[in-house]
Parts: structure tokens; sequence; C-alpha cells
């Protein structure tokens, strides 16, 4: 059985920085939202934990692409992460969680899972 979801809104599109990420904090904790508006989707969130370090660091990687996938480069060791699957390039062992996003009007809103309140009342 797949667990409830919801949109969470998370901030609005006046808070994003283009080629750059933000840290957004969302019930499941803090997640990095990155805007490529040279790319389509445009949007993009991972996990803003840097799995090597434990540090809360990923919206201040550096955007980029390798081999036409779109990466975040931790700012710490240097690692890259792929903004459409989590995955580390460097180590396909290692991910970060990557969550869906969606533009609402104004609102950036990401899909995390629901509380238990809001699973028992639905």
């Amino acid at each position: 059985m797949k667990p409830r979801t919801r949109w969470e809104a998370v901030c609005t599109v006046d808070d994003l920085v283009p080629e750059s990420g933000i840290a957004v904090w969302t019930e499941e904790g803090p997640v990095a939202v990155f805007y490529l508006p040279h790319r389509l989707p445009a949007l993009f969130a991972i996990s803003h934990t840097d799995p090597f370090s434990g540090a809360n660091v990923l919206a201040r990687g550096i955007t980029g692409d390798l081999k036409g996938e779109p990466v975040v480069a931790s700012p710490l060791y240097k690692q890259h992460f792929s903004l459409l699957t989590g995955v580390c390039l460097e180590d396909d062992t290692v991910r970060v969680k990557t969550y869906p996003v969606l533009l609402d009007g104004n609102q950036i809103r990401l899909e995390v899972r629901a509380n238990q309140r809001e699973s028992i009342a639905a």
C-alpha cells in the first residue's frame, strides 16, 4: 500500500534564485529546492542533507550539468548528486531523497508524506 502524501507549500516563486538552490523546511526535514530556468522541468527538490558529512548544505552547492544530467555539487566534499534521481555520480550506492515539485500559482509545493493525524482523518 502506497503511503498517503500531500502537496506542502514551501516557498514562493519570488524566493527562488535562478541557477541556484534554497533550503526549505518540511515535516520530513530540510529540503533543497533548485530553480534551473534553462531546463524543462525547471524545478527540482532533493534532501538538503549531504549523506557524506551529515551537514545540511546541498542547497548551497553549485548546480551544473554532467553528460546531460542536472546535478548539484556538494559544497563540502564536491560529490555530484543528480537532481533527477538523487544518485551520487561518484558513488552510485549513495543517494539523497528526491521530491516531486509542483508550481501552483505563485506557490512552490513539494509532495511529502501526510502526517499521522492527516492519514487517520482521511
